[in-house]
């Protein structure tokens, strides 16, 4: 059907008010402030920055472990420690090597695992809170949109079209069906986060891929009120070993947080062999470590989520600049793959392009070339300094941990280099090994975990947990390319991975009466982690917006 749509320009426009997407406004905006103040021309207005955010409140997908490094917001807002919602500062950095029943606490912490100076916060909180800021420097927040599609002009990008409102789930008008605005702009912004759906097809359209193509974790969560006592406020614990096998790179997480409040969680990455591993069934067997079971034991479950980040660091970054556009955040694969951490690095690299974009909003100049000066302004700040430091560390990790820890020794010495400079990689799924070449996990189909409802859980009570509400009487975002796929070849290569890898039950291998099978998508149940649309071994799943004000409420995480 044709579709008329109303068009709204803007100078800028931001898709997506995570750190990164609302670090740009608020920087800009201040920029713009001072530039006016001095009067100086052209006069600019923050009321022309737009930013889009998706969820149903600024902060509703906002998810990390999460450790933050003060440093990026140090500069954004300089006062941020009487306001800001720090929850408590760390006090003690632990490194633990677990084995089926006990733990073994290294004598000295390893660099990337001290974490004096940082604080344990709720990503939500801080996000929220910068929406705050933000708003009220003059910036026009839409909540409830999503980026849909982009909107090309020449060689460039010229804005973005929000999803449709209100269409069945056969994509047919509903009475309350409202068109997606198409919002044009000097500049476009991508900050969608990891594996952003509008820069997926920007850096393949365009070409901007780097020497590696990304590299991906999943990261699942839990929220738990526990006794007072079991947890110091502040105690920050990382923890390698059991569950996970030495052909698998990732580890736990333990942060102590204020008011008897813990964040627990397993970082996995996305290149394991084995197309029937369940990372969500592997985080509940780790809590069941005595360690971990301590701590929780007499606790409640408060909030689950799960979220992809992105490993590839420096030689995995995509070209971050066309004609009107910017990549900044985790879109942009601003992470330190050693320390995972990302949240400072995404803030800054917000503000540099703040920086980028009001040069050349002043010059009247939004080319490549003028906004190419972004990358000149990464290459001089810290965040080239930490990420060529740790330029091929998970690289390091794609044979096994083993290996990894050698390869790792070696970079240590050689800033970053290693015994290869640049360590290539391939794209995690092209990992997974056929069903006939493979140690299978045991797992059976049709077979999930179930957890005791007090410990462990099965994914349908975390999916509960984590808030994730979608309207089941709205087209599906996750497209499959070809369904035909998934009930042939699929099965009998891999087994439909798909089952193990979702920590949301979202897909799930259904027979009909007939006995024949197919592919059944719950996707009421998705919480936006990415991960099928980076892990499908045949890449046929399509993430897409879903209709805005869908998905988890990470309220606290």
């Amino acid at each position: 059907m044709t579709v008329e749509r109303e068009q709204l320009g803007a100078d800028v426009l931001i898709v997506g008010a995570g750190p990164a997407g609302l670090s740009c406004a608020l920087h800009l905006a201040n920029l713009i402030k001072k530039h006016n103040e001095s009067g100086a021309k052209p006069e600019l207005s923050s009321e022309n920055i737009y930013v889009l955010e998706k969820g149903r409140e600024i902060g509703a997908h906002q998810l990390s472990g999460a450790i933050m490094n003060p440093k990026a917001l140090a500069e954004l807002v300089p006062d941020f420690q009487k306001s800001a919602p720090l929850d408590t500062p760390v006090t003690d950095s632990a490194a633990l090597f677990f084995t089926e029943g006990s733990s073994f606490r290294f004598p000295v912490t390893p660099p990337p695992f001290q974490n004096r100076g940082n604080y344990v916060v709720s990503l939500n909180k801080i996000v929220k809170w910068l929406g705050g800021l933000v708003e009220a420097a003059g910036v026009n927040v839409f909540k409830e949109f999503g980026g849909a599609q982009l909107v090309y002009e020449g060689q460039g990008v010229a804005g973005v079209i929000t999803e449709d409102k209100g269409l069945d789930k056969n994509g047919q008008p509903k009475d309350n069906f409202t068109p997606g605005y198409e919002l044009r702009a000097k500049v476009t912004v991508l900050a969608e986060g990891t594996r952003g759906s509008l820069t997926k097809k920007l850096v393949a359209e365009k070409k901007l891929d780097n020497i590696n193509p990304q590299s991906y974790g999943i990261g699942i969560k839990e929220l738990w009120d526990v006794r007072p006592g079991a947890i110091e406020p502040g105690y920050v614990a990382h923890t390698l070993g059991w569950p996970v096998s030495t052909d698998i790179y990732g580890g736990g997480w333990i942060y102590g947080l204020s008011q008897n409040r813990v964040s627990i969680g397993l970082v996995l990455a996305l290149e394991y062999a084995d197309p029937q591993f369940d990372p969500h069934a592997a985080f509940q067997m780790w809590k069941t470590h005595p360690h971990v079971k301590k701590i929780l034991e007499g606790g409640k479950l408060v909030r689950y989520g799960a979220k992809s980040l992105p490993y590839g660091g420096w030689y995995a970054m995509p070209r971050n600049t066309v004609d009107g556009v910017l990549i900044i955040g985790d879109s942009g694969s601003f992470l330190d793959s050693q320390r995972l951490k990302g949240i400072h690095l995404a803030m800054k690299s917000g503000m540099l392009a703040a920086e980028t974009i009001f040069e050349a909003l002043k010059a009247g100049d939004t080319s490549r070339e003028t906004l190419g000066t972004f990358q000149q302004r990464i290459e001089k700040s810290y965040i080239r300094d930490e990420m060529w430091k740790v330029r091929n560390f998970h690289q390091s990790f794609q044979r096994g941990m083993f290996r990894g820890f050698i390869h790792t020794a070696f970079q240590q010495i050689t800033g970053g280099r290693g015994l290869v400079d640049p360590m290539h990689a391939e794209a995690g799924y092209k990992h997974y090994k056929k069903l006939d070449a493979t140690h299978k996990s045991g797992s059976k189909d049709g077979e999930r975990f179930k957890g005791d409802g007090k410990l462990t859980f099965d994914r349908l009570t975390d999916v509960y947990h984590s808030g994730t509400r979608h309207d089941e009487d709205q087209p599906c975002h996750l497209h499959i390319l070809d369904t035909n796929i998934c009930i042939t070849k699929c099965v009998e290569e891999y087994g439909n991975p798909c089952q193990y890898f979702c920590p949301a039950a979202v897909y799930e291998m259904a027979r009909e009466t007939s006995g024949a099978q197919r592919l059944k998508i719950n996707f009421a149940n998705c919480v936006h982690c990415k991960t099928c649309d980076i892990a499908d071994p045949y890449q046929i799943i399509d993430w897409v917006v879903p209709e805005g004000g869908g998905g988890p409420n990470y309220e606290g995480m």
